[in-house]
């Protein structure tokens, strides 16, 4: 199982349309392959740090979820929506494996 974080630097005058596109991920997310622990957007301390978190069965699985996200409607149409309203600045994919379980 990998864990993938995405760190998303956002425009905090536009936090509101991050919080939009993190709940349309959270319809697409999970009907396309992973399983989604949430996204998470500033409260306090920093209003630009966001992320979302999600995990997979492996990098097989996550390419054969990437095909079936660009596929899905509301996937593209987020995608757009992101591309269009400009609140994402800069956006980082980390990959981990949770050890502490055997």
């Amino acid at each position: 199982m990998l864990t993938c974080i995405i760190r998303y630097d956002i425009d905090p005058t536009k936090r509101a349309a991050f919080e939009q596109y993190a709940r349309n991920w959270g319809q697409c997310i999970p009907r396309n392959g992973a399983d989604l622990i949430g996204y998470f957007s500033p409260r306090e301390g920093s209003s630009t740090l966001a992320y979302g978190i999600y995990n997979i069965d492996d990098l097989a699985a996550y390419e054969r979820y990437r095909a079936s996200l660009a596929a899905d409607p509301l996937g593209r149409e987020n995608y757009e929506f992101a591309m269009t309203e400009k609140f994402i600045r800069a956006e980082d994919r980390t990959w981990l494996a949770r050890v502490d379980q055997g």
